[in-house]
């Protein structure tokens, strides 16, 4: 055989585990939800979305010393990511729990940006685990909400993301994954955290996809600063929303 038609070793896993990833999800595949949600409209959209009265955002070990582990993704765009979420929580009303194993370790204190743009924030302590679903107090923290719906996000994402994503999911809770809030130090790391995170039927995300599904409509009072966050999610929609701008200053000129 033309060795150029050989495939990598490397691309030969990725196949083989992304493949065994969705077939484990076509038959652990989640029962539809049923019953009264204001998220759902009477077309139907919705049903398969996030709802925001059910939703919780978890942020986990966003730390600055771990940041610099960090290669599947650049720093700027995780750091710029997880704080258009926390922003996006605060403008939505969303809960939000942070958590580090130990802050006042080599791994570093968290991203200051998150408290800052999500002052409402819950900061649970652990005591060193490294996964945040073996202690105690931040179980209850997040059962304490209410809510069953957990979007999840953190560094890094084969561990501080995938092992309480795991869990909280074993304990019935929807777990979302936002990948581009996240990060770990290597591209092949990465692969397979994502190929077991939908074996075990948690739901691989981007922090575009989770504005989108909690923004919805444009017909909200809130418009106007959800434009900022997509400019945050997507920053070449800045350019064109300056273009539309300035096309809507060009006509009114006339």
């Amino acid at each position: 055989m033309d060795n150029a038609f050989q495939p990598s070793r490397r691309s030969l896993l990725f196949a083989a585990t992304a493949v065994a990833g969705a077939s484990s999800a076509a038959v652990a595949a989640p029962p539809v939800k049923t019953g009264a949600r204001p998220s759902v409209l009477p077309s139907g959209g919705g049903r398969s979305l996030l709802d925001p009265a059910d939703t919780v955002l978890l942020l986990l070990d966003h730390q600055t010393g771990l940041f610099q582990t960090v290669k599947d993704i650049p720093i700027a765009d995780l750091r710029r990511n997880t704080a258009m979420l926390a922003k996006m929580a605060t403008l939505l009303k969303l809960p939000v729990i942070t958590t580090a194993s130990e802050p006042n370790g080599p791994n570093g204190p968290l991203m200051p940006e998150i408290h800052e743009f999500a002052p409402h924030a819950v900061y649970v302590a652990r005591k060193g685990e490294v996964n945040a679903w073996d202690n105690d107090n931040y179980v209850k923290a997040v059962r304490a909400t209410g809510r069953k719906t957990l979007i999840m996000a953190g560094v890094w994402t084969s561990v501080c993301v995938m092992f309480p994503a795991l869990d909280a999911r074993a304990a019935g809770f929807d777990v979302h994954a936002v990948i581009d809030a996240s990060g770990d130090p290597s591209e092949m790391a990465s692969r397979t955290t994502l190929a077991r995170l939908v074996q075990g039927d948690v739901i691989p995300t981007s922090a575009n996809a989770v504005l989108c599904e909690i923004h919805r409509t444009w017909n909200r009072p809130e418009a106007a600063e959800l434009a900022k966050l997509y400019m945050m999610a997507a920053p070449n929609y800045g350019a064109v929303f300056e273009s539309y701008q300035k096309a809507q200053e060009a006509a009114r000129s006339k």
